[in-house]
């Protein structure tokens, strides 16, 4: 439930779901928000330790935010600042992966007064959020196609961490934009090669290599050009906790990537993970991953989404798979921040779709011509 107050400015919302997409909308738009009834019927109510880390995230690359909590936690109101960027050193919550907050400074950083140089610390891989490879290899490629100079747009992996003590680093850095310019992205083309990457962290290195193996015996039933290198990172840079996993990208002719990893389980507890299985299961989630298609990684959606929307007053069209819960989520709260709306059409199969995978959805959008004020003019 969606409330605004025209006179306050002020958008009103009930829940704890999708926190994150309205505190990074709050901020590009200039408008506060209030969120009421923040997991009251929880055994533990109020808002979680990863997302007061968040909030403290936001705090750091802005100036002059406002946030107020209750004394239970269930009720918070967020005043945004405005966007400074510059040097940034955080610890993230161990809750959650570095991906959940390295997703919101991708779609912040651009608009930034100084260009974002940050540097994160925690949980690099778990199976949650997307992992810094995710990021560097699905995320930064979707959003270079928004702007002319993408020179400095940067992810390096320092060190790698698993669950549960984390220990991994990554740095991230992006440039300052004016505006983003309006994609056409309409064909996906064929998948011509496959890379990857297996880690083995504070284990035996003949791990990596199984995984490695098992991976490469799925997919080369499909196609020759398949390359998976090993990481094995030894004392600090291999983080606080043992673990392993692997992680493909499969590149089309038009530059599209598609993403899938998986990795062990976290020892407290849960079924022993195989690197064989590990590996296997990479492989047949990267096939799923290709036969859903579309020009955009699905993890990525919400990236490209507002990017058209703030894109300069023009059409903007890409072609998509089926869309995730969060990107719908993304698109009303679009609604409700810009009053945009994207036309969606579905492309019917007329049984003829040469092997292209499941149906697809044409997205169309007129970008709202969105500025960066906090950018320093010449």
């Amino acid at each position: 439930m969606t409330s605004f107050n025209k006179k306050s400015n002020i958008l009103s919302y009930k829940g704890s779901n999708h926190m994150r997409q309205r505190l990074i909308l709050s901020i590009l738009s200039g408008k506060s928000v209030k969120i009421d009834e923040i997991r009251k019927l929880d055994d533990n109510p109020g808002i979680q330790e990863f997302e007061v880390n968040l909030i403290r995230l936001l705090d750091k690359i802005t100036n002059g935010t406002i946030v107020e909590l209750n004394e239970t936690g269930t009720s918070v109101f967020f005043q945004p600042g405005l966007l400074h960027g510059g040097n940034v050193q955080h610890d993230c919550s161990l809750q959650r992966g570095i991906g959940y907050y390295l997703e919101v400074l991708v779609m912040l950083g651009l608009f930034c007064k100084i260009p974002l140089n940050a540097t994160l610390r925690g949980v690099t891989n778990n199976c949650i959020d997307p992992s810094a490879d995710h990021i560097l290899h699905g995320f930064l490629p979707c959003l270079r196609r928004f702007i002319i100079d993408h020179e400095n747009l940067e992810l390096k992996i320092v060190k790698r961490g698993m669950l549960p003590h984390g220990g991994g680093e990554v740095r991230f850095t992006c440039p300052i934009a004016k505006q983003v310019r309006p994609i056409q992205l309409l064909d996906a083309g064929m998948v011509k090669r496959v890379r990857g990457v297996a880690y083995a962290l504070r284990v035996s290195p003949s791990i990596a290599n199984r995984m490695v193996d098992s991976a490469k015996g799925v997919l080369l039933k499909f196609l020759p050009d398949v390359f998976i290198t090993t990481d094995q990172r030894k004392g600090i840079q291999s983080g606080k906790s043992p673990g392993f996993g692997i992680h493909l990208v499969a590149e089309t002719t038009q530059g599209v990537f598609y993403i899938a990893e998986q990795m062990s389980q976290p020892a407290q507890g849960a079924d022993v993970s195989l690197p064989e299985d590990v590996g296997v299961k990479a492989a047949q989630c990267l096939l799923q991953q290709i036969y859903l298609g579309g020009c955009v990684d699905p993890a990525a959606q919400s990236v490209s989404v507002l990017h058209m929307a703030l894109s300069r007053n023009d059409v903007s069209k890409i072609m998509v798979g089926p869309l995730s819960n969060y990107t719908i989520s993304f698109l009303r709260h679009l609604r409700e921040f810009f009053g945009l709306t994207f036309h969606l059409e579905h492309l019917v199969d007329d049984g003829d779709n040469d092997g292209r995978g499941s149906s697809k959805i044409h997205m169309t959008c007129v970008g709202i011509g969105y500025s960066n004020l906090n950018k320093r003019t010449i």
